[in-house]
């Protein structure tokens, strides 16, 4: 049977956050998933032993070229970018399905969701929907979604320090319409947390300007 999708993860020292993810992607007839680690890591392998129907990889670090790696060796008509420490809903491959049946759609992404109570996560998410829906403009963590060939076309991901997946999605966005689709991927407000609600959100909304301002992503991981 001819595989919809492929679920491409990238890790570097994420073996806890793995660990928590893979119990959520079983096996499925339809899919494959491709664990990319951008180092060899002992502690994995555990993780292998326990799921051989994962393919593993280790590519060198960066989740461009990490990603890239992934795809490389993906089979599945529409390739699904997701991170370590994001959980697709159940529904997300009935909505790659139905994408299918649009065949002007080249990619799209979930809708943006943090695992928090916190007010301030809200504010977030309703963040992220605005610039989704005003600028056609989802990140990463959003588990972008995109059809094989329409990336093999692209040349995939550029082997960038930091917003690879904005430098992506604005040519994939020159390449055809997006779909966004209503069906959550939920986020680890790990990061928010560590760093403080307030201070994360608006380090990234600053990046993102300086990154559109032309502000090169080396000099931008620097400050990361």
């Amino acid at each position: 049977m001819p595989l919809i999708a492929s679920i491409v993860v990238p890790v570097l020292r994420d073996t806890a956050e793995l660990a928590r993810l893979l119990p959520v992607l079983e096996a499925h007839p339809s899919t494959e998933l491709i664990v990319v680690s951008g180092a060899r890591d002992p502690s994995l392998e555990p993780l292998e032993r326990a799921r051989p129907d994962v393919r593993w990889l280790v590519s060198d670090p960066g989740r461009g070229v990490q990603l890239n790696q992934g795809a490389a060796h993906a089979r599945g008509r529409w390739l699904v970018f997701l991170h370590a420490d994001c959980r697709l809903a159940p529904a997300w491959l009935a909505d790659l399905e139905r994408a299918e049946c649009r065949a002007s759609i080249v990619g799209g992404s979930f809708r943006f969701r943090l695992d928090s109570p916190r007010r301030a996560a809200r504010l977030i998410e309703w963040g992220v929907r605005q610039r989704v829906r005003w600028l056609d403009l989802p990140y990463g963590d959003q588990a972008i979604f995109v059809r094989r060939d329409v990336f093999e076309r692209l040349g995939g991901f550029r082997p960038l320090p930091l917003m690879e997946d904005v430098e992506f999605v604005r040519r994939l966005r020159r390449a055809g319409p997006l779909l966004h689709v209503s069906t959550p991927v939920l986020v680890s407000p790990r990061r928010w947390e560590r760093d403080g609600w307030v201070r994360r959100t608006v380090g990234n909304l600053t990046l993102a300007l300086l990154f559109r301002a032309g502000v090169p992503p080396a000099r931008l991981a620097r400050w990361y």
